[in-house]
């Protein structure tokens, strides 16, 4: 008992235990000698032994429970919590705006009809160039501008082929209204205005008497709907392998109203995304008979519409996961 009471931790403690109650312990050894007792000291011996026992147990467990309040009230206070202190901000992320941008299309094109439409960026080359009119000899299948694993499987270098498998699954039935988003990758140095993967939407719509100026309609809706309520397009004849007639169409630049600045390098327009007239042999590859039927399509850099949207100078602020640009689009 002298010793335990110079005990000041819960391993000390347990020594103690094993030191004195243990199968080695010096009680125990004691009661082991009782055999050599005699019968009337036996009784008397016993007895003595088990109030030892007793008395050891229970100064052992007071000093347990003494140490152990101890050492609560000890951890309690060195990890006091001041509660008036205010607490920490807990940051939530947000959507990423090209994220933003994608939606806003896609709740756009939707509210005109159309539904959306989706396909693998690994991708076969017959679905990637030549359904789309891209025959192997053609100029613009460049291996040089394409990922390919194989020879005959690249990574998507835009979603094109996904009008050109939705057009299959449909079997020649109409109308299609399709819009198109995910990545594409094309071989190009990074720089602020390219980059080696990007995000597209394309779009498509096939049915009867379906005319150039259905296209022209729809767009001028978008490009209103996407910028402001005043924004016109202009079409400029182009040349695209899958679309006859084509056009790159302009909005009206929405920084200085058309008027010119040197975002707009002071002409008024701004180019914002490719169009035209679906093939003849796009149509019939896919399906359909040209002579019956008619589409139009078209394709936008959702990168380039969120920069002119929100008036970003560098593409590569999209892919550099830097907070200070995110946390610009809490609120958007």
């Amino acid at each position: 008992m002298a010793e335990l009471e110079s005990v000041q931790e819960s391993s000390q403690v347990q020594e103690l235990r094993v030191k004195y109650l243990g199968k080695k312990g010096r009680l125990t050894e004691i009661l082991r000698g009782m055999g050599k007792l005699s019968a009337e000291e036996r009784p008397l011996i016993g007895q003595l032994a088990n109030e030892v026992r007793e008395a050891v147990e229970n100064g052992l467990e007071q000093k347990k429970q003494t140490i152990e309040k101890a050492e609560i009230e000890a951890k309690l206070a060195k990890e006091t919590i001041d509660v008036t202190l205010p607490g920490r901000m807990i940051h939530t992320g947000n959507r990423h705006p090209l994220t933003l941008v994608i939606e806003q299309i896609e709740d756009i094109f939707l509210g005109l009809g159309f539904t959306v439409a989706e396909g693998p960026e690994v991708e076969s080359d017959y679905y990637n160039f030549e359904t789309l009119n891209l025959p192997k000899e053609h100029p613009a299948r460049d291996m040089q501008d394409s990922f390919y694993i194989t020879e005959d499987i690249l990574l998507r270098t835009h979603t094109s082929p996904v009008q050109v498998r939705t057009m299959e699954k449909m079997q020649g039935k109409v109308p299609v209204k399709i819009i198109c988003p995910g990545r594409v990758y094309r071989r190009d140095n990074d720089d602020a205005t390219h980059s080696h993967v990007f995000t597209q939407v394309e779009g498509l719509m096939v049915g009867e008497n379906v005319r150039m100026s259905d296209l022209k309609g729809i767009l001028l809706e978008f490009a209103r709907q996407m910028f402001s309520d005043d924004a016109s397009i202009r079409l400029r004849p182009s040349f695209f392998p899958f679309t006859e007639p084509s056009a790159e169409v302009d909005v009206s630049c929405m920084f200085c109203g058309g008027h010119g600045c040197r975002v707009c390098k002071h002409t008024g327009w701004i180019e914002i995304l490719g169009s035209g007239m679906v093939h003849p042999r796009v149509l019939e590859m896919a399906g359909y008979d040209p002579e019956k039927y008619t589409g139009f399509a078209f394709g936008m850099g959702v990168e380039r519409i969120a920069m002119l949207k929100y008036n970003i100078d560098d593409i590569r602020h999209f892919y550099t996961n830097d907070l200070r640009f995110l946390k610009q689009f809490n609120r958007v």
